[in-house]
């Protein structure tokens, strides 16, 4: 075992669990809701299985299930039960950490977007309710298997703050130690993300100690087909997976130029499957244009610039990079940078026949060269384990 891993609880900070065909149908009535209720039959067309919520298809019902995978994405298995068992169930799952070296991982959604908003298109406001609930539950459940080293995340029906506040409250009591939040609310004709009417939630998020999760693909996902149709559907593939990170460079100006890290003081908030190498850049930017388009005197109360906000409640995450790391632990500082992996995703550091990746614990040793010991546990378990309040 190499070092790293053996010297440190390991915290990866950005994993999913594959859902199950009947996640929503053996919780919900069907009876009641009929095929609203998000659910899995095969689709001939695209010969394979596949989400439906209503009669609209949202998505491969194993197009995330790719660690391990014998095919370079966007090819992907036909349905669930092709996959390594790692993926979905939570005892081997917990083997396959134990192989990676990891002590520890905090637990993201998949089927109905990484920030709930496909339920929005079922129309059903109670039906929508019901199924943030039964994932909540779901998730809960398996992440019992063992809670320590299992780290639940709750989705939110956001589109519903009285009920998002409720839920929160409810999923904190059942062990979740954080929230997934849309980070791009306007995309679904919700209030921007600045709009004081999110200030409930973030103050709920504050009291209960819960930081605001942003993952990456919680939008409009405008890059999905920016390609021309004679590129190549890897080519393609791989320019939209280097895209979504950054799109969490629109949420940390948000909220750090937007007044919400300004009003929460004591709010953490994780931009996920971001990368760090931008950041440094981005902040730069940000302290240049907050002093040179006058905003610090629009706004005097502010007593930080973007990046103080930043190094006060904002943290991001790094997964395969090498020549960007360093830089951006020596500019940024090991106090906002937290490790994952992104399994059992595409671009997850998880080896195969089909992918560039290396084994965690090997990719750690090489990635982290020159990085201070006391930096390096920050950045595995440190940070993560404050944040999320593991013990």
């Amino acid at each position: 075992m190499n070092a790293i891993v053996k010297d440190f609880k390991v915290i990866d900070t950005d994993t999913h669990v594959i859902e199950p065909y009947d996640l929503w149908t053996s919780r919900l009535s069907v009876k009641k809701y009929g095929d609203k209720v998000p659910h899995v039959k095969w689709d001939p067309n695209m010969n394979e299985d596949a989400w439906f919520f209503g009669g609209e298809r949202t998505g491969a019902a194993a197009g995330a299930a790719m660690a391990g995978w014998h095919e370079y994405p966007p090819k992907r298995p036909q349905k669930l039960e092709q996959v390594d068992p790692a993926l979905y169930a939570a005892g081997p799952r917990l083997k396959r950490m134990d192989e990676y070296g990891i002590y520890a991982q905090i637990l993201y959604p998949n089927v109905a977007g990484f920030g709930a908003g496909r339920y929005l298109g079922l129309g059903d406001q109670e039906l929508m309710l019901l199924c943030v609930q039964a994932y909540n539950d779901w998730l809960t459940e398996w992440a019992s298997e063992d809670k320590k080293r299992l780290i639940p995340q709750a989705a939110l029906p956001f589109w519903d703050i009285p009920a998002t506040i409720k839920e929160m409250t409810r999923c904190a009591k059942q062990g979740h130690k954080g929230v997934v939040m849309c980070g791009e609310p306007d995309a679904f004709n919700l209030p921007k993300l600045t709009d004081p009417q999110w200030d409930p939630l973030w103050a709920c998020a504050q009291d209960l100690g819960l930081p605001i999760n942003f993952h990456v693909g919680a939008g409009d996902m405008w890059y999905f087909d920016m390609m021309h149709e004679s590129v190549g559907r890897h080519a393609a593939f791989a320019s939209m997976g280097a895209l979504f990170s950054l799109d969490l460079a629109a949420v940390i100006s948000q909220i750090a130029c937007g007044g919400v890290c300004h009003r929460f003081p004591n709010l953490n908030f994780v931009v996920v499957e971001s990368g760090v190498g931008w950041i440094p850049y981005l902040l730069a930017s940000l302290d240049y244009q907050w002093l040179n388009c006058g905003a610090h005197k629009e706004n005097p109360e502010f007593k930080l610039k973007p990046s103080e906000f930043f190094k006060r409640q904002i943290y991001g995450s790094f997964w395969f990079e090498r020549e960007t790391l360093k830089p951006a632990i020596d500019t940024l500082g090991a106090d906002n940078i937290l490790y994952e992996t992104d399994f059992p995703h595409p671009t997850s550091m998880s080896p195969g026949p089909a992918t560039s990746a290396e084994e965690p614990a090997k990719y750690m040793e090489k990635a982290f060269e020159g990085v201070a010991r006391e930096d390096i546990a920050k950045i595995v378990h440190g940070n993560a384990a404050r944040i999320y309040h593991l013990d």
